[in-house]
């Protein structure tokens, strides 16, 4: 099994980082064929490739997570985190109208199914890594 969750991990962190990277080398490709991004506003190149670095990094904690087992929970967990509160902003932004819902059924695959699989992988890591010593 944890072979399994580390080859996944490798897989969902090669993903990451290579979008990234297309979000870093070229902006206004990236922006013109992720689904449903040129709906929410207009091109920023500076905007894209700010996320683009964060996604790249989020790659990079993942990959290197799955060498460093003593630090994988805190380097999955950190790029969990931002993908997780970058679903939840897309949810946000449905729920108060700034989106229409069929934003969410665009979003699903690239937005919500990373968050989902980055919070599953680090759950694993932590409960992987067995249970933290009782204070005194």
């Amino acid at each position: 099994m944890t072979r399994f969750i580390l080859v996944l991990a490798l897989i969902f962190a090669a993903g990451m980082a290579a979008n990234g990277v297309a979000m870093i080398v070229d902006p206004l490709r990236w922006y013109l064929q992720a689904p449903g991004v040129a709906r929410t506003g207009p091109f920023n190149q500076h905007f894209i490739r700010d996320i683009g670095m964060i996604y790249a990094l989020v790659g990079a904690a993942f990959a290197v997570g799955c060498a460093a087992p003593a630090r994988r929970a805190l380097l999955w967990g950190s790029g969990a985190i931002w993908l997780a509160s970058h679903a939840l902003f897309h949810i946000v932004e449905v729920a108060t109208g700034l989106c229409g819902p069929s934003a969410l059924a665009t979003d699903f695959a690239g937005v919500t199914v990373p968050a989902l699989l980055a919070v599953g992988l680090t759950v694993w890591a932590w409960l992987a890594r067995g249970a933290p010593p009782r204070p005194n």
